[in-house]
């Protein structure tokens, strides 16, 4: 079983940088940082574990993002990604200075998809499907925004969707269902030329929580991992889905934290 230190050596080699700019319309180089153009109007930084020089150099490139931003009134809203392992001094004032709002820290869970592949019970009358058809990615998604509390991205969120199940790219959704209703669900993400696939979007309706569906529901999907040959797992986990992880077998070897600049909110002013 591999520790935390290696999981999260395989993480900062594998993940970051080309990894996580999968399904971007474009892709700009700033220094060390990569700047995708995402489906849905999302701008998207980050930026490979930095040296001493990188991270002197990512504050003062703030302006140049949003240089690249603001001329498109497409783009709605840009994510910085930011690790809790790198040390970049400054960074969080400078990003706080121009417009980014920090947002709640994740853990970055890491493991091996076998830890997860277990045969586990569901309740009574809930059943776990795989689904790609429109209406069934509308219902998932009109799930999930209700759970996250994000309808008014809803439509953005289900084009972008619809548009990576015609790459055909080995991203799966799966969802949890009772009397016709979608309770949970999620999607699993291989990542090309990598050992991981990433556990996305996972969501469960307050009422059918904690009756081990989720579990259930991340199992499949390390199934499904491992049948594509992909034998690690990584995932951006809240506090609510962490413990769920860790009781599988995955580790938490860091934290995650996004800042976001939105157009709306009037962060395309500064």
């Amino acid at each position: 079983m591999m520790g935390a230190r290696e999981l999260l050596a395989a993480y900062d080699q594998q993940l970051r940088t080309d990894a996580e700019m999968v399904g971007a319309a474009a892709v700009v180089r700033l220094g060390p940082l990569s700047v995708g153009t995402f489906p849905g109007g999302r701008g998207f930084v980050t930026y490979a574990p930095p040296d001493r020089t990188a991270a002197e150099q990512l504050p003062a490139l703030i302006p140049r993002v949003l240089d690249l931003f603001r001329p498109d009134p497409a783009i709605t809203q840009v994510e910085w990604k930011t690790r809790g392992h790198d040390e970049v001094p400054g960074l969080h004032e400078a990003l706080v200075a121009h417009g980014f709002e920090r947002e709640a820290p994740e853990s970055l869970m890491v493991g091996e998809a076998r830890m997860l592949a277990v045969d586990l019970p569901l309740p009574p009358g809930v059943q776990l499907r795989c689904i790609r058809g429109e209406a069934d990615v509308r219902a998932m998604v009109a799930m999930q925004s209700q759970v996250f509390g994000s309808a008014v991205e809803a439509e953005h969120f289900v084009r972008f969707i619809l548009e990576r199940q015609t790459r055909q790219d080995g991203m799966q959704l799966w969802v949890a269902e009772a009397d016709g209703q979608i309770v949970s669900a999620g999607r699993i993400e291989p990542v090309a030329g990598t050992d991981f696939a990433g556990l996305w979007g996972g969501a469960t309706l307050p009422a059918w929580r904690r009756r081990g569906i989720y579990r259930a529901l991340t199992a499949a999907r390390a199934r499904a991992a491992l049948a594509q040959g992909k034998t690690l797992i990584h995932s951006d986990s809240t506090e609510y889905s962490r413990p769920i992880l860790e009781r599988s077998g995955l580790l938490k070897v860091s934290t995650t934290t996004p800042y976001r600049w939105s157009r709306l909110s009037g962060g395309a002013s500064r």
